[in-house]
């Protein structure tokens, strides 16, 4: 369901004030003004790369299931 379509089909066609409309996306008031202004036609999110917490880590993880994995099922160590 593309989600500015469905806001501009509720304030254009059905008059639902912005008010209402936030209440039933959950989004807030300025970003719905902001889609009715808008002439695009699905909004994008860019979302920026982060490092992982567990990169300087990642060389000795993948060692570690790499020996896990040669072991029995049993006798394996759990994520935990």
């Amino acid at each position: 369901m593309e989600l500015l379509s469905v806001i501009r089909r509720w304030h254009c066609r059905d008059h639902l004030p912005i008010r209402e409309i936030e209440r039933r996306t959950g989004l807030s008031r300025n970003t719905i003004r902001k889609y009715l202004r808008a002439e695009s036609i699905e909004p994008r999110f860019q979302v920026p790369e982060r490092p992982s917490r567990l990169d300087p880590f990642v060389d000795r993880l993948r060692g570690w299931l790499v020996l896990e994995a040669a072991r029995s099922r049993k006798n394996r160590r759990t994520a935990r």
